[in-house]
């Protein structure tokens, strides 16, 4: 098994001592204000992610993403001028009973109140999808985390993806499925009725996050798969790896590559699709 503390998925980095509770959560709005809360509070303002009156379950897996989202969320209703609720659920799909503590250490650690559920999705996953775990994996865990939301009444659900995540998400459609499709701040849920999933870090660098974890002292999860961590070969580390080449020539690749999702010119695509149906430019040329 990989290590069970790391950067996302990445390898082990080294980490200082934990610093006071105190001291982290000051330095989200201090030291991390230009990188991280400020970006945190235009995701939300720009994209209406969080409301008056909404009961939000922030999905806790343990990786520094949903670490840091956590902090970001309390610091909102500390500071902010809306009033909102908050459930953290962490889902434990089957973890090694050292992930577990580590995750639990945590959130004690950072007063991240969570409220653990089992799924057994690794097990589930190892018997049917052995070949290919991952997407099964992250549809059952997304599915999972509606559920227990819904069962709390909450009206939202919040997830740690950040703005790698959106540019890799987009670059692997171009790619690998050949469609334009990026990945939304927010979304209605199809499946589970009055749901909307929110990702408040849409505009926030990873790098930005490992800074903040590294400097907090904190260990954060890795992706603690108990299926598929001897793999490799993974797609969105060969985007990752292709972003770094064409940083090289192209400094602001992932700025250009969010701003193409922005600036969809309707009039200049061959095709696209809407509520599921399929639309050909040459459905409209006739009418110009």
């Amino acid at each position: 098994m990989s290590d069970i503390a790391g950067s996302g998925c990445d390898v082990l980095v080294p980490f200082n001592e934990r610093k006071p509770l105190e001291e982290i959560e000051r330095s989200i709005t201090k030291r991390y204000k230009k990188h991280i809360w400020s970006k945190f509070i235009r995701a939300i303002k720009d994209y209406k992610l969080v409301e008056e009156g909404d009961k939000i379950a922030v999905a806790v897996s343990g990786g520094k993403d949903s670490l840091l989202m956590s902090k970001l969320f309390q610091e909102l209703q500390r500071h902010g001028q809306m009033k909102f609720e908050l459930e953290f659920i962490a889902m434990d799909p089957g973890y090694h009973p050292d992930i577990k503590k580590l995750l639990i250490d945590n959130c004690e650690y950072l007063n991240i109140p969570i409220n653990i559920f089992e799924s057994g999705i690794f097990e589930v996953v190892d018997r049917i999808a052995k070949d290919y775990p991952c997407y099964m994996c992250a549809k059952m865990r997304r599915g999972s985390l509606y559920s227990k939301a819904q069962e709390l009444g909450c009206n939202k659900l919040a997830l740690g993806h950040h703005f790698n995540d959106v540019i890799e998400t987009t670059l692997l459609n171009v790619l690998y499925s050949g469609n334009f499709k990026t990945m939304l701040p927010k979304l209605r849920s199809t499946n589970f009725s009055g749901l909307e999933l929110i990702r408040p870090l849409y505009y926030i660098e990873e790098q930005n996050i490992q800074r903040f974890t590294q400097n907090a002292g904190i260990w954060p999860l890795n992706c603690a798969c108990m299926v598929a961590a001897e793999k490799i070969g993974n797609k969105r580390y060969e985007i990752k790896d292709l972003l770094v080449e064409l940083k090289k020539n192209f400094k602001d690749v992932e700025k250009s590559v969010f701003q193409a999702a922005q600036n969809v010119n309707m009039d200049s695509i061959l095709g696209w699709q809407k509520d599921g149906e399929k639309h050909s430019y040459l459905d409209f040329y006739d009418e110009e």
